[in-house]
């Protein structure tokens, strides 16, 4: 993709989905169709997947088809948000001789920068992946709200499935850029953002309620929750989380049958000792005890640019290891944030008790600082799951490195603490001036 794309050719166009998303379908559609006889005269006068219609592949009759592609979407684009997230943050460090990829953890992102602008989730881009996510699982609740129950089985199902991935990946574009723009509209502040995604969640918690879908009201809901925290609605965030059993997880789904099916956070520290697991999250403890939810080891060996010791994170075991998208161990710690240690103190106390963890509870000294021991259990319960960098900003927690260390190589550590709109976003959309 280049780095300005037209505005037809962009995230958020229907072109670029449609582009995308018939090229599977038309290459069954190919090898359907083909025989040995013409098999090659077929090839030479077939046209493009690319410039399938719209109404050729939005049928339906493919509405699973569509809403699972969607899906997948966010799920590729989440890993990539949470390595680069976890570079920006300090939970992990570059490990690589790749220049392109040091202004993630130096915190210094330019918006001429293609990397985090346009690559794709496999080599950790945000903007692009994360966009395409939210367009997608839009236009799937676009598509299905023109159709109805007679001809697409669980369609309501399916609409609130994909205003939830539309909602989380708003969330994403909220908590790590400055602003954004979706469908070339005009440019969103974060708190717009978060509006945005607000709005996702309503429905599909409305549509969960109504079907009796508990697995997506609490998804939606955990969703709704953090955008609320986000945009300051505090009681309302509390509110939403309350209702969530403790118990509750939902996670991507992975395979090894390519690269943007796997766990990208294994993919790049255990596997291709590309990313470094940063000093802060080593060796902690709790009550004198190792903390489990941060497990990290000596990986015996130094990084790919030979720099540093290789320290590995143990969180995500294999290359299928799942990443959760929603908990409701996060929905405890936003209740305990907001309503602070009468209600709070209870809760990390049965979050540390928990089967798996079996931590101490809280010290006094803990107690005496709640509000500063649950920051730092939500950095400790939350690791690498792509939410330490917004913590930051949130909280506005100190940075490390601080702003001004000389950065390894080269240059200095920067204070960002969101990423710029890219450029490519800029020169792609009318709304904006040139």
């Amino acid at each position: 993709m280049r780095d300005f794309m037209r505005s037809a050719d962009r995230p958020g166009s229907h072109r670029w989905a449609t582009r995308r998303a018939s090229r599977g379908m038309a290459s069954l559609v190919l090898l359907a169709t083909a025989t040995a006889c013409d098999q090659v005269d077929r090839l030479l006068t077939v046209q493009s997947p690319s410039i399938l219609s719209e109404e050729q592949y939005l049928q339906p009759a493919n509405a699973a088809l569509i809403a699972a592609s969607a899906v997948s979407d966010y799920e590729c684009a989440l890993g990539g948000y949470v390595v680069a997230a976890g570079l920006a943050s300090g939970e992990l460090l570059d490990g690589t001789q790749t220049a392109a990829r040091w202004s993630y953890d130096r915190r210094d992102v330019l918006p001429t920068d293609a990397l985090y602008a346009t690559s794709g989730c496999e080599g950790i881009g945000v903007y692009t992946p994360m966009s395409t996510a939210r367009y997608t699982n839009d236009l799937v609740v676009r598509q299905l709200e023109s159709w109805t129950d007679a001809q697409v089985p669980n369609r309501q199902r399916l609409i609130a499935q994909a205003s939830a991935f539309a909602g989380f990946s708003l969330i994403h574009l909220a908590e790590g850029f400055c602003s954004c723009a979706i469908d070339v509209g005009p440019e969103l502040t974060t708190d717009q953002a978060f509006d945005q995604a607000i709005a996702r969640f309503d429905k599909a918690i409305a549509l969960a309620t109504q079907i009796n879908d508990q697995v997506l009201l609490n998804l939606a809901l955990v969703g709704r929750a953090r955008a609320r925290l986000g945009r300051g609605n505090r009681a309302g965030a509390a509110e939403d989380a309350a209702r969530v059993p403790v118990g509750f997880v939902f996670n991507t789904t992975t395979d090894n049958n390519a690269p943007r099916r796997q766990n990208r956070i294994f993919a790049q520290n255990n596997a291709g000792f590309a990313v470094n697991v940063a000093p802060t999250y080593r060796a902690l403890t709790t009550g004198g005890r190792p903390d489990p939810r941060v497990l990290v080891t000596d990986g015996g060996r130094n990084t790919t640019d030979q720099a540093g010791r290789l320290w590995l994170q143990n969180k995500y075991t294999s290359l299928t290891a799942v990443n959760p998208v929603a908990t409701g161990i996060e929905a405890q710690l936003i209740v305990a944030e907001v309503r602070g240690s009468g209600e709070g103190v209870a809760i990390l106390n049965a979050l540390r008790a928990r089967a798996g963890v079996a931590l101490p509870a809280l010290s006094a000294a803990e107690i005496a600082a709640f509000q500063a021991t649950v920051i730092e259990e939500r950095r400790r319960e939350l690791f690498l799951q792509g939410q330490q960098w917004f913590d930051q900003k949130r909280l506005s927690l100190p940075q490390t490195p601080a702003a001004g260390t000389p950065y390894p190589k080269g240059g200095s550590y920067g204070n960002q603490r969101c990423w710029p709109l890219p450029d490519a976003e800029r020169l792609a959309n009318p709304n904006f001036g040139r």
